[in-house]
């Protein structure tokens, strides 16, 4: 990536699907978000409606009665699916309309377009095949940690006024921390620029390790567990086309491996979807999950605080950063330094898919 052009390029203003990489399990929602209301949320250019049926089902729906195009989320929840707030037609999760308020027969174009969808680990996943209808060709990503007993998570949703690849770029450098997070995650700041890192690549994934062994403990940690002056922390980033996974931490100097993957410490796991809302917007899902010292009293509180605090500061920073990219334009050029090569690579990993499914 060379340019600011090259990077507002690669978020071109092709007002459809294939702006983003298709035959992907992109995030739509958390199951917390799904409660007695439907959701409107635009998703890849598609304007969506997300709900749980009283029967439990989740589904997604075009957000658009097929009578006269009020949204449907405007409607209402019930047993069999969503009921438009107009006239009360009721769509059923497939999306066909099964009821008609004092109208026997149901013609057959009365139908909107359905998405297949699923719920894993608290996570609603939908799927954005290359062609309308298409199933999908690979199941939904797993995340068990929201599941796993040793921790306890939180999570919070995001809208970028940003395209959701400088999301990417944020999430796959950490060497901002030490300048961004100093009231958080932070630390020394020259540690962070100076980090032992090795970065690989496999298939669509990039996976990013960060050593930084005797560095002092910052605010979030030390809030969580019982350091001292020094600990040895740990950076590990896996970059997947929809979400990504980043697993820190830091355990005492000395008790631990600080690259045994079975190391014990302090270990907060954060979940990362990002999906394109537009070309130039995006909805970023997080959650943290983060285990519990024995001698301490339950923390977590104040770690989804802490991370939700980190997370505000991001977007300041990113959305700053775009609004400078448009008003620059062609006069300005990126640099990279050392520490973009796992988001270099990740780009080339978009642009590959974007090429091929042209």
């Amino acid at each position: 990536m060379n340019t600011i052009s090259d990077a507002m390029k690669m978020s071109a203003s092709v007002a459809n699907q294939s702006s983003f990489p298709l035959n992907q399990w992109y995030v739509a929602a958390f199951s917390g978000e799904l409660t007695d209301k439907p959701i409107a949320r635009k998703l890849l250019n598609q304007p969506v409606v997300l709900l749980r049926t009283g029967g439990g089902q989740v589904a997604a729906l075009e957000d658009r009665c097929c009578h006269r195009s009020l949204p449907l989320s405007c409607g209402t929840v019930e047993s069999g699916g969503v009921r438009c707030g107009y006239h009360g037609l009721l769509y059923a999760p497939n999306g066909s309309c099964i009821e008609i308020p004092g109208q026997e027969r149901i013609p057959a174009k009365a139908k909107v377009t359905s998405y297949v969808v699923t719920e894993k680990n608290h996570i609603v996943w939908i799927w954005f095949g290359s062609e309308e209808g298409s199933a999908p060709t690979h199941d939904a990503p797993d995340y068990p940690h929201h599941d796993d007993p040793k921790y306890k998570f939180g999570w919070g949703v995001y809208h970028y006024d940003a395209p959701y690849q400088l999301i990417h770029d944020n999430l796959l450098d950490l060497s901002h921390l030490g300048y961004v997070h100093l009231k958080t995650i932070g630390g020394n700041a020259r540690q962070h620029m100076n980090a032992e890192m090795k970065v690989t690549s496999e298939g669509n994934m990039v996976r990013v390790i960060r050593l930084m062994p005797g560095t002092p403990p910052p605010p979030t940690y030390k809030a969580a567990y019982p350091f001292g002056d020094k600990c040895d922390r740990w950076q590990e980033i896996e970059f997947d086309v929809s979400h990504l996974r980043i697993w820190t931490g830091a355990v005492e100097p000395g008790k631990d491996v600080i690259d045994d993957p079975d190391r014990g410490g302090f270990h907060m796991r954060g979940f990362h979807g990002i999906t394109p809302e537009t070309e130039t917007t995006a909805h970023y899902f997080w959650s943290m999950a983060s285990n519990k010292h024995p001698d301490m009293p339950e923390t977590i509180d104040t770690v989804i605080e802490q991370t939700k605090y980190t997370f505000d500061e991001d977007r300041v920073v990113i959305e700053a950063q775009y609004k400078n990219m448009r008003q620059f334009g062609e006069q300005a050029a990126w640099t990279d330094i050392h520490v973009d090569v796992g988001a270099v690579r990740a780009r080339r990993i978009i642009a590959k898919l974007l090429e091929s499914s042209r």
